[in-house]
């Protein structure tokens, strides 16, 4: 058997709906504040600051296929 490497990336859409002043802070709390691992996702603003909406469901792209010696 051949041992292969596939580059792949998995990418979840979605949006966060953030409460702040304008915009530039909107996009610093989302950079700073927000996150998704694997099976939770998270933020360090208050509850009734963020709200999100994201599929459970992934977009998986994958790359250049490369055969391994």
């Amino acid at each position: 058997m051949k041992e292969y490497k596939i580059p792949t990336k998995f990418i979840f859409a979605g949006y966060f709906r953030i409460k702040c002043e304008n915009k530039l802070q909107a996009k610093e709390y989302v950079e700073e504040h927000c996150g998704l691992v694997i099976g939770d996702i998270h933020s360090s603003l208050p509850d009734d600051q963020v709200d999100w909406e994201f599929d459970v469901h992934s977009k998986k792209v994958t790359g250049r296929i490369t055969e391994l010696k």
